[in-house]
């Protein structure tokens, strides 16, 4: 008997669906289970609070009575971590079923609300693994997003609660494309770095931000007779515009500004519906200098934006250089 192919792979697709609810719904019973405990514990512990090593004692014994019979998820450190959940997250309709323990766990390390929160929207957002949730914090994508919003911006379109209607507010700088494996020291040109984006290319949509899709490489665009070649055209549907990538091993120049801005008129006029917004251009470079940035473009400038790139992981420190830096700078 013949069957018809879409039934077979509608089928697949159910099972596979149906597999995966159960995973997190399991998931998510195990995760209320630790709540309860911490719950639990961090109640008892109140109740002698007036020795100061009481909490510590708790868990001690409560690890040596329940790791023997259920094993090392009940251990002293996971037991702390239970009530540390609970003291993170107080209240249970807070503690949302779309993530994993090994996700609340990183959150759990988050002291500022605010950012806490912003991880939380937009995990939720994207459906994050643990592994690109753990990868954006370490990335510092919160900090990375206030050099050039506010809090209550960054929190808003996080949470859905707007539609960002300037590039700025979803456009990182800057970008850290560590996953990219160029390193500053190494020789290499733009086509490597245009080839390493591609290779990678769901991570990079991931670090540039939300609503983003892959449209063309060296896009090829002819004006009476002279060929130019586009490094990167997305489209996002957020802002509902094209996005051109141009990229630049070196620090960029007033020139690399206004040929960026040749290409964005060029969209403009040829390529953009009725409907669309103008189209942005982004000039992803290894160094810039803001002011020359800043006096190569119009005063009222929201279509060409320079975004420095990292191959490393900044520190802690790098990041609160920076934002103080444009801090000075909005002064």
């Amino acid at each position: 008997m013949i069957i018809n192919k879409s039934i077979v792979s509608d089928i697949k697709q159910i099972i596979e669906q149906s597999r995966e609810n159960a995973i997190r719904s399991v998931d998510f019973v195990r995760v209320q289970m630790y709540w309860h405990i911490g719950k639990r514990i961090f109640e008892e512990d109140q109740q002698g609070k007036e020795r100061a090593d009481y909490g510590t004692q708790l868990i001690k014994t409560l690890a040596e009575t329940l790791e023997p019979e259920f094993g090392s998820g009940f251990s002293y450190r996971q037991l702390y971590l239970f009530v540390q959940f609970f003291k993170t997250f107080p209240i249970v309709n807070a503690v949302r079923s779309q993530l994993s323990w090994t996700q609340y766990k990183l959150l759990i390390r988050i002291e500022n609300e605010d950012k806490r929160e912003f991880y939380i929207a937009e995990s939720v957002k994207n459906n994050w693994t643990s592994r690109q949730m753990e990868r954006q914090i370490n990335s510092q994508l919160f900090e990375r997003l206030l050099l050039s919003n506010d809090v209550k911006s960054v929190l808003a379109v996080a949470r859905k609660e707007k539609l960002p209607s300037d590039a700025r507010e979803i456009i990182k700088d800057p970008m850290i494309l560590e996953f990219l494996g160029l390193r500053k020291e190494s020789s290499y040109y733009e086509k490597d770095f245009e080839q390493a984006v591609i290779t990678h290319l769901q991570d990079f949509l991931l670090e540039i931000g939300n609503g983003f899709s892959f449209v063309a490489r060296q896009k090829r665009i002819h004006l009476d007779g002279d060929e130019f070649f586009i490094d990167l055209v997305f489209y996002n549907r957020l802002l509902q515009c094209f996005v051109l990538f141009e990229i630049k091993r070196e620090k960029l120049t007033h020139q690399d500004l206004g040929q960026l801005q040749m290409y964005v008129n060029y969209y403009d006029r040829v390529e953009k519906c009725d409907f669309e917004n103008p189209t942005i251009g982004i000039l992803l470079c290894a160094d810039k200098n803001d002011l020359v940035v800043k006096y190569s473009l119009p005063a009222n400038n929201q279509q060409i934006l320079a975004s420095k790139y990292e191959l490393l992981l900044p520190t802690e420190k790098q990041l609160i250089e920076e934002l103080n830096k444009t801090l000075k700078e909005l002064e």
